[in-house]
């Protein structure tokens, strides 16, 4: 059942593919959505736009989410409109690179934007999230925080942090009617898989043999950001066609 108002939802990352399929779940489940981008509000604009125009209810904003006093002032214009009861910490990238050849800013600005990105986010909105009694949060994780990954030490050690933040934020609000969980995405089509993975090293890796669609990725968040998810938190739920 819908909220009798609209939940207000962010999504960070959602310019991208799997953002903005986790976007339009989450308002074709009745949340107003804010739609957020690093630098590219134009993209923002376009998936709050498309989102409207199947009969959504949306806006679009840009911040750096590594950027500590933007985030805050952004968060700070967000709440003016009402608490976001729901936060989909999705803003994350990658810069592969071999461990004894990785660069300190490679290893820095991968956790900025994971690990960092999330407190610069969240910390702001609780206090409203837990005033009204109900909230979900849900980061997107890695099933290479899982298993690890070669040439992603530091997206593992990231991804691996916010696992355990994921986990301890839970018992802190649980008492508080709010969830918090982390999705771990194995091989999900996009044009960053795609570069990475043919067709016969997806067949090799992944006993289902294909890769994952974002929309399936999103089906997972917008069941963990509704009511009938109400009694599971502090999980990491993998979803990765049987790679684990």
């Amino acid at each position: 059942m819908k909220a009798s108002t609209p939940r207000r939802a962010l999504v960070t990352g959602a310019s991208g593919a799997l953002g903005r399929a986790i976007a339009e779940r989450l308002a074709h489940n009745g949340a107003h959505v804010v739609v957020h981008a690093n630098r590219r509000l134009e993209q923002a604009v376009e998936v709050a736009d498309a989102i409207r125009a199947a009969g959504g209810s949306a806006e679009a904003i840009a911040f750096d989410v590594t950027d500590a006093a933007a985030t805050h002032a952004a968060c700070t214009r967000l709440l003016a409109g009402g608490s976001v009861q729901i936060v989909v910490n999705n803003a994350g990238l990658h810069d592969d690179a071999v461990f004894p050849a990785m660069r300190a800013e490679q290893w820095s600005r991968v956790i900025d934007v994971s690990l960092n990105g999330f407190f610069h986010v969240t910390q702001p909105l609780m206090m409203a999230m837990i005033r009204s009694r109900w909230g979900r949060i849900v980061n997107v994780s890695s099933v290479a925080a899982l298993t690890g990954n070669r040439g992603q030490v530091n997206y593992a050690a990231a991804k691996g942090a916010l696992n355990s933040a994921t986990k301890a934020l839970a018992l802190e609000v649980a008492s508080r009617g709010i969830t918090v969980n982390a999705v771990a995405p194995g091989i999900i089509a996009s044009g960053m898989a795609d570069a990475a993975f043919d067709a016969a090293a997806i067949e090799r890796i992944v006993p289902m043999k294909r890769a994952g669609r974002a929309d399936e990725v999103a089906a997972l968040v917008g069941f963990l950001a509704s009511d009938d998810a109400g009694y599971i938190s502090g999980q990491v739920i993998s979803i990765n066609g049987a790679m684990i």
